[in-house]
């Protein structure tokens, strides 16, 4: 241990307030002051790196790699190769996965589905059909088709683009945001995560994928549940009233801080911001779970199954209220992309699931004049192969996962809309230049090249937007600064607006 670290930590209480008094006294007199004074610094250029042009972030993430053969990266070639087996030169002895490598043969396969260029011009956005709502708010998206990640396996791979490690115990994306940029709302926490009802849930949602790692345990996501409470004993137990609760928190808080004179734990404090907050929320979450205000329009744009809690609409619409209430950071977790056998059916149950929602949402936040400084991001872990996975026919088959290019996209905040990012290659199965020249070798996240987008790179761009650099967001931990991008990431300014 670091003796000069123990003697901060171990600071009395009057030391640390004679040391401090100009920095206390300012956050005690923005907490009178109420949260319209800490929501105008959270959210002013002055305490951002630069400008910001989002103020929050919606992450649409789709659990299990969805196929962007069969919904986004238009193949026509493919339909002429149809069974034949993968070029050597193509895949260059890249690594397949354990379930792909017992196969004699990697076959082609093209889409069954159709696809539409939408706004007719160079940048327009190829859509399938399985995605028709969608495709009516496609002049909005930016879709990029060279995303790519080193993880081949659904848990590292996960781990990876939620917190910018494959190995667990890293800060989430969102617990980065809250650290950074903090709250809006004093009601309602920095972070809100929901998982979405599925008929495919074959993988296991980890709570470390919203969770702080060593940052201090109030940056957590706070997990809305679709059944009973909303959040896990947020209603008080039976016979313990509001005043009897008010009266232990304040107990508890002295105690607490009677700890933290002693030991200086960070920690302590933040325990006492969570119960503080858990307390308000037995006011405010209720009220933000309550779907009754809203008009019919609304359900008729979202659709009846946003009536339905748990599901991918009532998830997307829960998500715009937060927005509404000062949310800065809301993700929702749809499960069951990883279609090994029998994509159509799989692919074509859970794109009915999150078209019409997707296509709601943008469309919800325009028309409140929110989608220009709301960041919308969808996309999975990784993506899924040209060649095939079970039974080949042109009705039915299965794809491996694809991690060297997969498409992802973006709407609102700050990037250029309606347009695509990237070219892959006739098979989609690696980048090219975005002249069409041959392929480059698999990019290096430690050198961003054109056309391209690492996780490192989403992340940082991501981060910009909401007005942070990614290279000055840190925090110190066992003796070293740790960031979000590690020691990597590139802000795409090609998709800013």
């Amino acid at each position: 241990m670091n003796p000069f670290h123990d003697h901060q930590l171990n600071l009395t209480r009057r030391q640390l307030f004679g040391r401090t008094a100009l920095g206390l006294g300012t956050a005690t007199m923005a907490q009178l002051l109420g949260s319209d004074l800490l929501a105008q610094t959270a959210t002013s250029t002055e305490g951002l790196h630069h400008p910001a042009k989002a103020k929050r972030v919606i992450y649409l993430f789709m659990s299990g790699g969805p196929s962007q053969h069969d919904m986004w990266d238009y193949k026509p070639k493919l339909k002429e190769l149809f069974g034949k087996d993968l070029p050597e030169e193509v895949r260059d002895g890249q690594r397949i996965t354990g379930m792909t490598s017992r196969q004699k043969t990697l076959p082609l396969c093209p889409s069954k589905y159709e696809f539409k260029k939408y706004d007719n011009n160079d940048q327009g956005v190829w859509v399938s059909e399985l995605l028709p709502h969608t495709a009516k708010v496609a002049k909005e998206l930016c879709v990029v088709h060279t995303t790519f990640t080193e993880a081949i396996n659904h848990d590292p791979a996960i781990t990876y683009i939620q917190t910018g490690s494959q190995i667990p115990g890293r800060p989430s994306l969102g617990s980065w945001l809250s650290y950074g940029l903090g709250r809006m709302n004093d009601d309602l926490p920095g972070y809100v995560v929901m998982h979405a009802r599925t008929n495919f849930g074959e993988q296991s949602l980890f709570s470390r994928l919203w969770g702080p790692g060593f940052l201090p345990s109030e940056h957590q996501g706070v997990l809305l549940r679709s059944q009973g409470d909303a959040v896990l004993y947020l209603n008080n137990p039976k016979g313990v009233t509001r005043t009897d609760r008010r009266a232990q928190l304040d107990t508890l808080a002295a105690l607490a801080d009677a700890q933290h004179d002693r030991f200086g734990d960070p920690e302590i404090l933040a325990r006492i911001k969570q119960h503080e907050m858990a307390y308000r929320m037995q006011t405010s979450v209720p009220e933000l779970m309550d779907l009754s205000a809203e008009t019919e329009a609304t359900f008729a744009l979202y659709g009846e199954e946003a009536r339905q809690p748990g599901t991918f609409a009532a998830c997307c619409l829960n998500a715009r209220r937060l927005a509404e209430r000062g949310v800065r950071n809301i993700q929702i977790f749809h499960r069951g992309w990883d279609a090994h056998n029998n994509l159509p059916k799989e692919h074509e149950s859970q794109c009915k699931d999150i078209d019409q929602a997707c296509a709601a949402l943008i469309t919800d936040l325009k028309e409140r004049g929110m989608l220009e400084d709301t960041l919308v991001v969808w996309g999975g872990e990784f993506g899924r192969t040209a060649y095939c996975q079970g039974g080949l026919t042109e009705q039915n088959y299965g794809r491996d996962h694809h991690p060297r290019c997969f498409t992802t996209w973006m709407a609102g905040g700050g990037v250029k809309p309606g347009i695509t990012y990237g070219r892959t290659d006739d098979y989609g199965y690696n980048i090219v230049h975005p002249d069409g020249s041959p392929m480059f070798p698999q990019p290096q996240n430690d050198k961003w090249t054109p056309g391209t987008m690492h996780i490192h790179d989403l992340n940082a761009t991501i981060l910009h937007l909401l007005g942070i650099d990614h290279r000055k967001l840190t925090y110190r931990y066992q003796g070293r600064d740790f960031r979000l991008t590690d020691i990597h990431g590139h802000v795409v300014k090609d998709l800013l607006a």
